[in-house]
């Protein structure tokens, strides 16, 4: 399954498409008032730098808070490595930049897991004052030495950090937990499958399930997994639940034995919120939750057939 939709709010802001806001002709917002899109169409005549170039020289980007990166490749997957290095030579025309999503890709531009990606750390040594920071994309198999990567490193203001890949690399994983993020709020992972480079296992997200790391943390997302149920296992008795207000184990291969786990183990009624979207539970188990939880929101939405022989990640390819 596949990524459909851009998003249309980041960092509480409405998305507003730089290209279509420019055509439009009544004039652009104020800037700190929308998060700013800015990517290519596919066979563009112009590339993503010159579009780069446009938006610096058509907005006061020195009041933009919020930047969301669209396509980038006009004609099939290309790297990440050429747009990048111009986001980071902008960086004294975005002082007061707090937001970068990178990658708002849907399928029909370019599936999640050909999206080349590179190393991402540049992205927080330039902006130091990041508050959230979202990355989509998976390893780079078309281009030598591209994919996603991350060397650890510490940073002071990040608050919300999210990966979305349909195969992230364990590498990743180990470099956050080698990280130190002492603002760190909000943590996801949508961790993916093997055929497209997901090779993390339990051992990789118990950093994260310790509660020994990121003291500030209160939202915890390990999503979109193959081993759904061992994960919600491991959740189940993992000492950071205790501290947390919403956790999301959503877009996996849930099943009753995941979910049974959940039940038996650490109280959760303290949780705002339980995201298990896009699950494989049976009717059953789903009341049991809901009756166990009554005064939690959780999100049963999109489920599966139990008795499905064959069961999927959300988002793979």
């Amino acid at each position: 399954m596949t990524v459909g939709k851009h998003i249309e709010e980041f960092h509480g802001l409405p998305v507003l498409d730089f290209v279509q806001a420019v055509e439009d002709g009544t004039g652009l917002p104020e800037a700190a008032a929308v998060a700013w899109k800015v990517g290519i169409e596919f066979d563009s005549p112009t590339s993503f730098v010159e579009r780069w170039q446009q938006f610096l020289d058509a907005v006061d980007t020195e009041r933009v808070t919020a930047v969301v990166v669209g396509e980038w490749s006009s004609d099939g997957p290309e790297s990440f490595t050429g747009p990048l290095a111009a986001i980071l030579a902008a960086a004294d025309r975005l002082p007061a930049l707090r937001a970068l999503f990178i990658g708002d890709i849907t399928y029909e531009e370019n599936e999640i897991s050909w999206i080349n990606m590179v190393d991402v750390t540049p992205v927080l040594t330039t902006y130091p004052l990041l508050d959230e920071l979202v990355v989509r994309g998976a390893a780079g198999s078309m281009v030598e030495d591209d994919g996603i990567a991350l060397q650890a490193l510490r940073h002071e203001h990040l608050k919300a950090l999210r990966f979305e890949s349909g195969g992230l690399p364990a590498a990743v994983l180990r470099a956050v937990a080698s990280s130190d993020f002492p603002a760190l709020e909000r943590l996801e992972f949508w961790l993916g499958v093997e055929n497209y480079g997901g090779d993390s296992s339990l051992d990789d997200l118990a950093p994260f399930l310790d509660g020994a790391r990121f003291p500030a943390l209160r939202h915890l997302g390990l999503q979109n997994s193959e081993i759904q149920d061992e994960i919600a296992a491991a959740v189940a008795h993992a000492p950071v639940v205790a501290r947390l207000d919403s956790l999301n184990l959503s877009m996996g291969v849930l099943t009753d034995q995941g979910a049974t786990a959940l039940l038996e183990g650490q109280p959760l009624t303290h949780l705002r919120a339980l995201d298990l979207h896009h699950h494989y539970l049976t009717d059953a188990l789903q009341e049991r939750l809901r009756a166990a939880l009554p005064e939690v929101a959780v999100d049963l939405s999109e489920a599966g057939s139990p008795d499905d022989r064959w069961r999927y990640v959300a988002v793979a390819e």
